[in-house]
């Protein structure tokens, strides 16, 4: 019998906070980068992220190397020379988002979300924008945010200096659902 008592709180407990689990099935984070030289537009689809809606907190995560350049040699250089992906595998966001959301209600809301992205090896905290819009049981984030690369001690070598910019705007477009 208390097996069995055990076994039922347990299920509740964890079928509770499941509901409260939304995970990314799909979208992208890419980055954009304007010179006078060339653009620089990378794209990455293999995006893990997680909110919960208990707590508001939520997590991000990208591997490094997940990046699609439209020119292999950007790719190649992106990798070996700035991200170091081989060091620095992935990049990581764990914060919280600002703001009153009713995920039970379909609905457009602007949030903040503040925490720490992890890149290049290097913490730093931070404060985003962006809208948070739940339709049919389902969660859409978007934001546009720039992201400085000597925060993260990336460094441009003298030579290409004038081919990528120190600021790179970043943009995040994901989909999520209820986690089962």
């Amino acid at each position: 019998m208390k097996k069995l008592t055990f076994l039922i709180l347990f299920l509740s407990t964890v079928v509770g906070y499941t509901q409260n689990l939304y995970k990314a099935t799909d979208g992208e984070i890419s980055f954009f980068s304007e010179t006078p030289i060339e653009n620089i537009d990378a794209v990455n689809k293999g995006v893990k992220a997680l909110i919960n809606t208990k707590n508001g907190e939520v997590a991000f995560i990208v591997a490094n190397i997940d990046f699609h350049f439209e020119k292999p040699l950007m790719e190649e250089h992106f990798n070996e020379n700035y991200m170091e992906s081989d060091k620095y595998k992935t990049s990581v966001f764990k914060g919280k988002i600002i703001g009153n959301v009713e995920y039970t209600i379909d609905g457009k809301y602007p949030v903040k979300v503040k925490g720490m992205l992890n890149m290049h090896g290097v913490e730093k905290e931070r404060e985003m924008e962006g809208e948070l819009i739940v339709k049919d049981g389902k969660v859409n984030i978007v934001s546009e945010f720039n992201v400085d690369l000597k925060d993260h001690k990336i460094k441009i070598p003298k030579l290409v200096v004038k081919n990528i910019a120190e600021t790179v705007k970043v943009t995040v477009n994901l989909n999520f659902e209820l986690k089962k």
